[in-house]
């Protein structure tokens, strides 16, 4: 997959291009679908399968006080991309000028003039252009006049619910890992460097590897999970606490991830591991002796080491 941010001379590079749009946070069961049909459609015509989205989130831009905690970052977002058989990926900078353009001047601008697409493909709810006007309907309007095709995705639902990244933040900040991962279609992670902690863990007999809540991005409520972390090719499972800690900390507000890796032993400052959220086993909570907490780290590891009997 080619990753471009700007559009200069795409239209003369590619042929036949099947554009998906939208801004892809998550990349959830709704956008794989939608991705997968962009993806469908250039293959029968041996064409070139593209999603257009933007960097930052337009809210940050536009609202940075309302805007959302992200559920991927950049390079997960594209890795997930890449994944999905895309040919090009084009990760605008998203600016104040750019919010400016109509829907009109988005359609004639830049998907036909910069990239003379063939092919369109949106979900039922997409807007754009200045005040996000434009919708599907616009895009249907156009269609004839520019020579594409379009083709609307509807809402994706699991049971009686419509999958959205707003969904799945909601779940997330319950601490419903398991629910999460049904509407994204893989377990929700968080990716960090192991920095170095206050090394209790050691003293208490269950060493972690502690790193910091990526600023920006969402990670699921305060609690203890049952994880599987991705550590240099290896995976391992895991007991990780999202929290502050407050059985030590009385007053400490900036939450941390620290992780117990269940049969490791190694040195992994500086290592970049991958948290896969797997289960909530419980609250997290502050304990009223050190004896109690190692009592319930024991509980928990053994939780966490045979979930899958259960």
């Amino acid at each position: 997959m080619r990753v471009y941010e700007n559009l200069s001379g795409l239209k003369d590079r590619y042929a036949d291009i099947t554009l998906a749009l939208g801004n892809f946070d998550g990349i959830h069961l709704g956008h794989q679908r939608l991705i997968g049909e962009a993806v469908e459609i250039a293959r029968r015509s041996n064409g070139t399968a593209a999603v257009l989205t933007f960097d930052p989130h337009p809210m940050m831009i536009l609202k940075p006080e309302l805007a959302p905690p992200m559920l991927l970052d950049r390079d997960a977002k594209r890795h997930k991309m890449a994944k999905s058989g895309v040919d090009v990926l084009l990760l605008l900078p998203f600016t104040r000028e750019f919010a400016r353009l109509s829907p009109e001047e988005f359609i004639k601008k830049i998907l036909v003039e910069q990239l003379n697409v063939k092919g369109i493909v949106v979900g039922y709810n997409y807007t754009f252009g200045h005040k996000g006007q434009g919708t599907p309907e616009t895009l249907w309007k156009y269609a004839a006049e520019y020579d594409y095709a379009l083709h609307v995705i509807p809402p994706v639902k699991l049971g009686n619910q419509v999958v959205s990244s707003t969904l799945i933040r909601h779940q997330l900040a319950e601490g419903n890992v398991s629910t999460a991962q049904k509407l994204l279609g893989y377990y929700p992670f968080t990716e960090g460097i192991v920095v170095m902690g206050d090394r209790r863990g050691n003293t208490l007999g269950f060493p972690t590897a502690n790193i910091d809540c990526p600023e920006g991005m969402m990670v699921p409520a305060k609690g203890v999970y049952r994880v599987q972390v991705d550590l240099d090719g290896e995976t391992f499972l895991g007991v990780a606490n999202v929290g502050t800690k407050p059985t030590f900390h009385h007053n400490n507000l900036q939450a941390n991830i620290e992780v117990h890796l269940l049969d490791f032993c190694g040195d992994i400052y500086g290592k970049k591991i991958k948290i896969n959220y797997l289960r909530r086993l419980r609250d997290e909570r502050k304990f009223s002796s050190i004896t109690e907490l190692v009592n319930q780290i024991h509980l928990d590891v053994q939780s966490a080491r045979f979930d899958h009997l259960e």
